[in-house]
Formats: structure tokens, sequence, C-alpha cells
């Protein structure tokens, strides 16, 4: 089967063909182009949809994905980035081995097809040449004849006239026999003009065109073989990421796999555990007996003596009133005398003593010492709303409950931990640099590097007092060390009192007209308030430590809120020293005690209990 034989007379055919292939190839090319932009679109949409759904740096979004079930969504992002990849890989592959290939082989096969059909054209030009020689060699060799014929008629005519003379018949007959000579020339001519075409013509259809048809056949061919392997290479970029693909896949299915509910619902624990007791029940209050309802100020500042002959209604249903103090009644009570002491009497006679303003009464209040620098040291707390926006807490992070205040402190100090080993990598880098120096002067000076030094000393050693001052905070919170003072002591207990002075401000606290409370609260801020042994813990409260004696210089009448009288000469216990307000606190016995004006009393602190109150002030500072 060949075209050269077959097909010896489609020659404009086999270009309409071959033109037809060409056309055939560059669309598949197309094709393959345009395969190629979908694959990276699909694969940039993709790589666009991970990043999206990433979680962002130093947000809240990055502590939720310790869960396990965040994780495996995490791993999904980052496979299908993979996977993204793979599709980029697939176009990369088809330009290159497809696109790209065929693009060349396009051109060299038009070169090549150009090539082949201008030699058919030569050939078809030759042969109709010599078909024009044999035509034109034809015509004259019949053209001759004719003339010879009429030649030798006009001899016959002129030899049988009797009239013509012998010289004219001798001319006649020379004239014939010249055009009987052309005409055998010509016909020499012809015969020899028609083998030669004859000869032309065999090799032109049974060797030249054929020899052209089986190139252009061959060229057909390889373009048909050629767009076959394109396919198969086509299929071939898609198998060869297969593997991959999968196991981008499985990756995702393993991921998907290695979610564990149960320590997701560990984690959850982890994260809000506060830590805190679950409230006991509430004791019966029985009203069919007379007792006194009214909340006032005396009431919740009683010694414990007083409160012992006042009917008790439980420590814990007591505990929850406290949040629902109106505000500025629970800050009278809560907080050390603000008023400045009056000025010493002129003279030691209790006559010539003059109270002078006075500061709010506290026969024995444990409550206002324990309040005192926690409600005036912590920033307000206007509502639970506040609470929820975050914001800059303490410090210490005792405005959180105990188990999570310990996981913050632990945190905080493995934080400090590797700063301190930054750090100290760098000084031993400038160390070895200054040896370096030493050892070879003209490399550098060693002096240079001193001061760095000394910063690098000095940042280490405020690291590490730093991480000194968190681990005795966590070592507090995890019950190694005693507790730093009755205050720091209840720190955890009050993170309850804190929220529950925040709803002060929120909640719309009310009391009834003849004073006693009521437990109405506003829509928008009703909530309930965990009951704690808070008020339980303050019954069973251990005394301040007393840290010197005192002797009074003048008689002083403690007549209002939170003071204590106290008689000229009397020695008393010193349990807190002068804040800088003008006001010293003392203790007669175990159920005696208040404040006094600085100037009415001479302190003689014991310098242990002194050093040892000191530090225990810069612990829970």
């Amino acid at each position: 089967m060949s075209w050269g034989t077959e097909l010896w007379d489609q020659f404009d055919n086999l270009e309409k063909h071959t033109q037809w292939g060409i056309d055939v190839l560059e669309k598949y090319i197309k094709f393959v182009k345009e395969r190629t932009e979908i694959e990276l679109s699909y694969a940039k949409q993709l790589r666009n949809l991970s990043k999206k759904y990433q979680p962002k740096k130093n947000s809240k979004e990055e502590e939720e994905y310790r869960y396990t079930s965040a994780r495996a969504f995490l791993a999904t992002l980052n496979e299908m980035n993979d996977y993204a990849g793979q599709h980029e890989v697939i176009s990369e592959n088809m330009t290159s081995l497809i696109t790209g290939e065929l693009t060349r082989y396009v051109q060299e096969l038009k070169q090549e097809r150009k090539s082949h059909f201008h030699d058919g054209r030569k050939a078809q030009q030759h042969i109709e040449t010599c078909w024009k020689q044999l035509e034109a060699s034809k015509r004259r060799f019949e053209r001759d004849c004719k003339e010879a014929d009429r030649a030798q008629q006009y001899f016959e005519k002129m030899d049988a006239d009797i009239n013509v003379t012998k010289a004219d018949v001798e001319k006649a007959r020379q004239q014939a026999q010249l055009r009987h000579q052309m005409a055998e020339d010509s016909k020499a001519e012809y015969s020899s003009t028609l083998q030669k075409f004859n000869s032309e013509q065999h090799d032109h259809y049974y060797t030249h065109i054929p020899n052209i048809f089986q190139k252009i056949q061959e060229m057909e061919e390889r373009r048909i073989v050629r767009i076959g392997e394109s396919m198969k290479t086509f299929a071939e970029v898609d198998r060869q990421v297969i593997p991959i693909i999968g196991k981008c896949l499985d990756e995702i299915t393993k991921a998907a796999e290695s979610i564990d509910h149960k320590n997701d619902s560990q984690l959850v624990i982890e994260a809000f555990k506060s830590g805190f007791e679950p409230p006991g029940d509430v004791d019966f209050e029985d009203f069919t007996q007379p007792m006194k309802r009214t909340i006032s100020e005396s009431s919740l500042s009683n010694s414990r003596g007083d409160g012992k002959s006042e009917p008790k209604f439980g420590s814990k249903s007591k505990g929850k009133l406290w949040p629902f103090i109106k505000k500025n009644k629970l800050m009278s009570l809560l907080t050390s005398p603000h008023q400045p002491p009056p000025p010493p009497p002129a003279s030691a006679s209790p006559s010539a003593v003059p109270n002078g303003p006075q500061s709010p009464k506290q026969q024995k209040e444990p409550l206002s010492h324990r309040f005192n620098e926690f409600m005036t040291s912590k920033p307000k707390i206007h509502c639970f709303r506040s609470l929820k926006r975050g914001g800059a807490g303490p410090e210490d992070f005792s405005n959180l409950p105990p188990e999570q205040r310990r996981k913050k402190l632990q945190q905080k100090v493995d934080e400090l931990n590797k700063d301190i080993q930054k750090e100290m990598d760098q000084r031993d880098a400038l160390t070895k640099m200054k040896d370096v120096y030493i050892k070879n002067p003209q490399m550098g000076d060693a002096a240079s590097v001193d001061q760095r030094l000394a910063e690098l000393g000095q940042n280490i050693e405020k690291l590490r007092l730093e991480v000194q001052k968190f681990e005795g905070w966590l070592a507090e919170v995890e019950g190694r060390l005693p507790p730093r003072n009755e205050q720091a002591r209840r720190q955890s207990g009050l993170y309850e009192a804190q929220n529950t002075s925040a709803v002060n401000s929120c909640a719309q606290d009310r009391e009834s007209p003849d004073g006693s409370y009521t437990e109405e609260q506003s829509q928008e801020t009703e909530m309930k308030v965990p009951a704690t042994d808070f008020d339980d813990e303050f019954d069973d409260e251990e005394p301040l430590p007393t840290i010197g004696t005192c002797k009074a210089l003048y008689t002083f009448e403690g007549q209002n809120e939170g003071t204590i009288s106290v008689a000229e000469g009397e020695m008393l216990y010193v349990i807190e020293e002068d804040k800088g307000d003008g006001w010293t606190r003392i203790r007669r016995n175990e159920d005696e005690e208040g404040y006094v004006p600085t100037s009415y009393v001479e302190v003689y602190l014991d310098k242990n209990a002194k050093d040892e109150y000191k530090s225990l002030q810069k612990i829970s500072e």
C-alpha cells in the first residue's frame, strides 16, 4: 500500500489532506495549552484556598490548633497545598513534553511538507514541458508532411504540362525533394521526441511521483504517530503524579484517623478548668423567726465575737450576698482608712486630745486588710463584658482561676528560660570572640566587646530575677511554698470576688426602703455567681503576724469604722506599717485590732520580722 502507486493522480487531494493533518496537530497543541492553563488556575485556586484557612500568626486561632481535630484540618490544608503543587507539575510537564515539542515539530513538518510538494510540482512542470515539446514536434512533422505532399503534387502537375519549360519542371522537382527531406527530418525529430517523452512520462509516474508521494506518506504517518505519542504522554503526565496525589490523600486520611475525641475533651478541661470546688448546699433560712435582714456596713465588718451573737445563715449562703452589695458600701468596708489622721494633741491629757476627722471604725476587720491591696491595686473591672474583651491583667495572673494561673505562670517561666538561654549563648559567643581577639590582636579589639558582655550579664541577671519571681508564684500555686501573706494567700480564692465586684458595676443592685437586701438585678447582667468556701476561709482565718510593738504616746478615741481606741502609755502589737497615709495598724489581743494615727504611737519594729514583712511585700507586688 503506497500513495505513489495508488494515488498517483491525487496530488491536489494529498496536498489538502496533509494540510488538514497539520491543522489537527495545531488544534491538539492549543487543547494542551488550555489544559495547562486550567491546571495552573486550579493549582492557584487550591493554594489560595489553603492559605485562606491557614491560622494567622499570633492570633487566637493558633491556640485552637492544639486540638486533634483542628490539627487534622491543618494537615488537610497542608496536603491540599501539596496537591496543588502536583497540578502545577502536570502543567509544567505538559508544557515542556507536549506543547513545546509539538510546536517545534509542527514547524519542521511544515518545512518538510513544503519541500515535498515543491518537488512534486517541479516534476509535474517537467512532464508538462516534455508534453509541449512532443506536441510541437508532432505539429511540425504534420506540417512538413503536408508541405511535402503539396510540393509533390505541384511537381507532378508541372511535369505533365507540356507548356511548362524544362527549367520550371526541374525547379518543381527540387522543391518537392526538399519538402520530402524536411518531412523526413520532422518525422525523425518527432519520433525522438516521442520516445523521450514516453521515457520521461514513465519515470514521472513510476519513479518521481511515487517517491515524492512516498515521502509525503511517511511524513503524514510520522505526524499521526507523533500525535499518538503526545496523547500517551498526556496520560502519562497525569499518571506520574497519581502516586503523590495518593500519598496526599493518604495523609489526609491519616490525619482524620489521628483525631482523638478523648484527648480533645481533656484539652478542653485543661484550657478552662478553674480549680474551684462546686458550690455547696444553700442553708435554709427560717423567716418565721424574727431576725435582722438589713445588710449594713457594721453587720459585715463586725468582729468575730460580735458575729457569734448574731444568727448565722451559713457561710456559703452568706458569701453569695457579697457580689450584690453596692459598690460604695463594699469599698468602704474593704479598704483601709483614706482620710488624713488627726494631728497629735498639744498635751498628753485626755481632755486635750481631739479626734479630728475620723476613719471608718474597724473593731476587728480581717476582710479589710485582705481586700485592701486587692481592690486598690487591681484595675477595676466594670462588667463581665470587659472580661471577655480581655486586656492587660496583673503580672502574676492572679485574676485567673488557679489552674489557668498555674499554666500561664509555667508558660511564662519557660519563655524566660528560653530568653536566658539565648542571652547565655550570645555571651558565650562573645567570650570566645574576645579570647580570639586577645590571642590575635590584629583581628580586633578585645575591649570592644566588654560593654556588650556587661549588658548581656545584666540582662541575664534581670531575667533570672524574673524567673525567680514567677517560680515563687508558681510554687505558691502548686503548694510548694507557704503563702506570701494573707492577701496573697487568698489571691486565687478571690478570683470570684473580683468577678463579683465587677458585677456590682454592671448589675442594678437595689435595696428595699427599709434597708434590707433584695436580689433583683437587671436582665442584661443577670448571671449566676458560683458560691465558694470564701466565707468559711475568713471564718477560720489566721491572724496577721506581728512585725513589732508600739507605745501609745497619747490617748486616741477610735469612734469611727476601722479605728481602735488606745490609752496613753498602752503597749500594743504592730501588724502593719504606715504606708504613707498616716495610719498604722495595731492589735491589742486576738479579737481587737484596727488603725491609729501614726503620730499617736511610738513604733518599735522587730528587725527580722520587718525584713520578712518587706520580702513578702515585694513578692506580692
